[in-house]
């Protein structure tokens, strides 16, 4: 998205942006912080997520190479705090761009201000569509989905599935073993083996 910027805007990019890293399971930026600048991740994913008071949480989207984080973005243009939380989920390595540098680019550059508005519009329709999913499909068949979207192995525990989900470890628990008695996947340590990645589906789109 930065390609084709003339020769001063280039200079002005490599002199201000700024080289990010954080380890896994750093906090990149926190529900109420000052926004300041928009991270272009290099390597490495960050979980952007919405916590409760209670302390639940849910995963909002993810941020990986080539991805913008649209929280950030609309905090950048409105400038507001962060809504929500993002985290590294593995080694992150980035270019930040500071919000001065970020609006100069937006209102001349039209290459970069189409990328950004494009994959805003994108990721605005993935949060229509987990709306649409917590409010409206029940949480076994989100369960089942997420499941068999990520076969034939999903790594992580049943806490971290919760948090994917909005919902608590123990519900997430009996459900993971609901499935495995149904032979349709194994319950290992920090992981999950699907063995039936279609009846999931089946189960998920409500046919029994």
């Amino acid at each position: 998205m930065l390609a084709g910027l003339p020769e001063a805007e280039r200079c002005r990019v490599a002199g201000q942006a700024v080289a990010v890293s954080a380890p896994a399971g750093a906090m990149m930026f926190d529900a109420g912080q000052a926004c300041q600048a928009l991270p272009l991740v290099l390597s490495g994913s960050i979980r952007v997520f919405k916590r409760a008071e209670n302390g639940r949480e849910i995963s909002l989207y993810r941020v990986r190479p080539g991805e913008l984080c649209i929280v950030t973005i609309s905090c950048l243009l409105g400038s507001n705090a962060y809504p929500a939380s993002g985290m590294a989920e593995m080694e992150v390595t980035a270019v930040a761009l500071p919000r001065p540098l970020f609006l100069r680019l937006t209102e001349t550059h039209p290459p970069f201000r189409q990328a950004v508005f494009h994959l805003f519009a994108e990721r605005l329709s993935d949060l229509m569509q987990l709306v649409e999913e917590v409010s409206f499909r029940k949480l076994d068949q989100r369960l089942a989905a997420l499941l068999a979207a990520r076969a034939p192995r999903v790594l992580g525990s049943h806490q971290q599935l919760a948090d994917e989900l909005g919902s608590v470890r123990e519900i997430v628990s009996r459900l993971l073993k609901q499935f495995e008695d149904q032979g349709w996947l194994t319950l290992r340590r920090e992981r999950v083996e699907i063995h039936d990645p279609d009846a999931l589906l089946r189960y998920a789109a409500g046919v029994r």
